[in-house]
This record gives C-alpha cells, sequence and structure tokens, in this order.
C-alpha cells in the first residue's frame, strides 16, 4: 500500500467521523466538514491513478459544494 492510500483513508475516517457528529450544527461548518472526507477520498483516488475516477470525483465535489453554498445563502437570507 502507498502512503497516499494511508493518509487519504485516515484523513477519510477522521472527516467522515466530523461529519457524523459536528459540534456546532450550522450549515457553514457542515460545508468545511464535507470537504475533510473529500480531500482523504481525493488521495484515496490518486494513490490508484485512474484519471477517470479522479477527475469525476472533482466534478462532483465542486458540484455538491457549489449546491450546498446555494442553500446556505439561501438559509441565512430567508
Amino acid at each position: 500500500m502507498s502512503l497516499e492510500f494511508i493518509i487519504g483513508l485516515i484523513i477519510l475516517v477522521i472527516g467522515t467521523g466530523a461529519c457524523a457528529f459536528p459540534r456546532d450544527r450550522e450549515y457553514l461548518t457542515r460545508i468545511i466538514n464535507l470537504e475533510i472526507p473529500a480531500f482523504g477520498l481525493l488521495l484515496v483516488a490518486l494513490s490508484f491513478d485512474e484519471t477517470l475516477a479522479l477527475l469525476t470525483f472533482i466534478a462532483v465535489s465542486t458540484l455538491t459544494t457549489f449546491v450546498l453554498v446555494m442553500l446556505v445563502e439561501r438559509k441565512v437570507t430567508s
């Protein structure tokens, strides 16, 4: 196993725990907590060296962040 794979799995597990049990339940905190396991998943994808999986992950991560930011903005203005 490569170093990127091991570090990615550790970050993925820690980030998933942070998302599942957030300290405060604000939307900004949830968005930040979602980016932590996303970075771990990115490292895992890099260790397998599959370009298609990596590009798909980047696209989905970008769209998810965009949608969550729009949700937060709509919730704050309401």
